[in-house]
């Protein structure tokens, strides 16, 4: 028997006749485990997933474990504010990220700087070799804020994702919680 080890609180995203998604979550892990309730459910996961009769089908009292495939995140070294906001990574690391996927930014002690799901539109990698410290470039407006960043607290970035889900007939809804596998 399987023995799965729970990341983070469970979520609970309702189904009915149209495709409906729940807010962003962090990554955290590879897998997580769905649970239709009252009606089987069609589901996907993404950035900003669409579910309908082409995707993976949940049935009720058939738990899913899906793949949410290798979770990405970083510190963070510095912050450049304005119209898209710039995140510079440890020098040498080169950047998990790319173009297109969806992040989440938490700074400790300047949660002003912290945003939640936006795409990431630029990554400069540099030359890791040579101590270059690679940047991304997200989608979020931070002009407002006038407070320099402190790179002495703990500032993070994550990739984060949505799930989408549409009830097979009627309504119902789903369970999830990201797991890892404990054996």
């Amino acid at each position: 028997m399987t023995r799965l080890n729970p990341v983070d609180p469970a979520f609970i995203r309702t189904t009915n006749s149209g495709s409906q998604k729940s807010d962003a979550f962090a990554h955290k892990t590879d897998a997580i485990r769905i649970v239709a309730i009252e009606n089987d459910a069609y589901v996907s996961i993404g950035s900003e997933p669409d579910a309908g009769p082409t995707n993976f089908l949940v049935i009720v009292g058939e738990p899913a474990i899906l793949s949410l495939g290798a979770s990405r995140n970083q510190g963070v070294v510095g912050i450049a504010t304005g119209a898209t906001t710039v995140i510079s990574l440890p020098q040498g690391t080169g950047s998990p990220f790319n173009v297109g996927d969806t992040v989440s930014l938490t700074v400790t002690g300047q949660s002003y700087y912290d945003f939640t799901h936006q795409s990431v539109t630029a990554v400069n990698n540099g030359n890791v070799n040579n101590n270059y410290t690679p940047k991304i470039t997200v989608s979020y407006s931070s002009s407002g804020i006038l407070t320099a960043f402190s790179a002495d607290g703990s500032a993070f970035l994550r990739n984060s994702l949505k799930i989408a889900a549409e009830a097979r007939t009627g309504t119902g809804s789903i369970h999830c919680q990201q797991v890892q596998n404990a054996g």
